[in-house]
């Protein structure tokens, strides 16, 4: 069965993961991925091994923050800076589809990579710009990470209880989010291209995906002209609250509307006697005194453990589900059989799992194919299968330096 990208060529001349991320999803896609690195040096993300307490070396030498952001690439090793290196890259973009950066503006125009160059070259080139605060504003220059996006889009007052400082996340969400949102970009774009023949630059970033991501939040800010409040267990409505079980699992439910709801609930919890409770009877009332009745779940959902309280929720249909912890969703059913957890043969460490492509197609099928390349791996390949360079004028270009 065919992938849904397959014959889609993709430059991706990006760092770190908020610009590889894009492809390397457009590559579960079925889409030919050719990452550009340096001689010698690479994407600086190959060297990455700890971010502060978290450990990110594997088995021999490699970085699994490197391995996420670009499976499913081939590595052409370039020179950008001379010449050469630049004749190089522009017959490979003349050849592609999708060229990818998150680059600065000063770096692009000094590697002679900017969209009015490989226009000429490309007319019909998709060409992604990835920055970190965006293409306009006082900031357009400036670089950032994962958590500039976290700090000044509000996320990190999404996070934790009232009265809390603002909390950061752990890395790397932002990052991904703007991966995805570059991906349905360039897939948006290279649609266009299908409709009118036309190529066209697209710009994506970091600041912008974060605010696309918290869109409710600040869509009520704005027109509500109030800030949404955090999360707070002992004061939120009781019926949209997590509880902790016998067996110190958490169980998260979700019952909206709650007059449907609340009967059911309150058989379920083996207490029918609340339901016709003056205290609760009405779900004013319940809110009115949300401390007091979550106070009571809590000593209910102590009683028995999470698995028990998931089977009795399921007879009455109640919206809910367990708190699984990162390690724990490879024994979650749901997750495994539907691919959200999926295994991947890996040349280093066998047979691995790795977050699957979340959309099922019917009539394609979409997964991460390789693992992420070494350095330089397919250098001459793709020179020689699309660039059309001959062996004598590959080995000119690694005497001079260039790959």
């Amino acid at each position: 069965m065919k992938k849904p990208l397959e014959g889609v060529r993709v430059i991706d001349c990006g760092i770190y993961h908020a610009g590889p991320g894009g492809p390397a999803i457009l590559g579960d896609l079925g889409a030919e991925v050719i990452k550009i690195e340096r001689p010698k040096t690479g994407d600086p993300v190959r060297t990455i091994k700890r971010i502060g307490t978290v450990h990110l070396e594997l088995p021999g030498g490699r970085s699994l923050f490197f391995e996420g952001a670009n499976r499913n690439k081939k590595s052409l090793t370039l020179d950008l800076s001379t010449p050469e290196g630049q004749a190089i890259i522009h017959r490979l973009a003349s050849r592609s589809d999708v060229f990818m950066t998150n680059m600065r503006r000063q770096a692009v125009e000094r590697l002679n990579i900017t969209y009015p160059v490989l226009k000429k070259i490309n007319p019909g080139l998709i060409y992604a710009a990835v920055s970190a605060f965006g293409p306009q504003g006082p900031d357009r220059d400036k670089g950032g990470f994962d958590y500039q996006g976290q700090a000044r889009s509000g996320f990190m007052y999404a996070l934790g209880e009232e009265g809390m400082p603002p909390l950061v996340s752990q890395f790397g969400i932002i990052d991904q989010v703007t991966a995805i949102m570059a991906s349905h970009q360039i897939l948006t774009a290279l649609y266009m291209r299908e409709r009118t023949g036309a190529g066209q630059q697209v710009h994506v970033s970091i600041l912008g995906s974060a605010t696309f991501l918290l869109y409710f939040n600040i869509l009520i800010a704005q027109m509500g002209g109030f800030e949404v409040p955090r999360h707070n267990h002992a004061a939120a409505h009781p019926m949209r609250n997590h509880y902790r079980c016998a067996d110190d699992r958490w169980l998260m439910m979700t019952l909206t509307p709650p007059e449907r709801f609340w009967g059911p609930l309150c058989r379920a919890l083996g207490r029918p006697d609340l339901e016709k409770d003056p205290r609760f009877d009405t779900d004013e009332k319940r809110f009115e005194k949300s401390a007091e009745l979550v106070a009571i779940f809590d000593g209910i959902f102590m009683k028995r453990p999470c698995r028990e309280w998931l089977d009795i929720f399921s007879e009455y249909d109640l919206f809910c589900c367990g708190v699984n912890s990162f390690m724990e969703l490879e024994h979650d059913p749901q997750i495994t059989e539907n691919g959200y957890l999926t295994d991947m043969d890996h040349p280093t460490l066998g047979k691995i799992k790795i977050p699957g492509y979340p959309v099922h197609f019917n009539g394609n099928r979409v997964e991460a194919n390789r693992a992420a390349p070494e350095l330089g791996e397919h250098t001459d390949e793709i020179l020689t299968e699309v660039g059309g360079y001959s062996l004598a004028e590959i080995k000119r270009f690694r005497e001079d330096g260039v790959i």
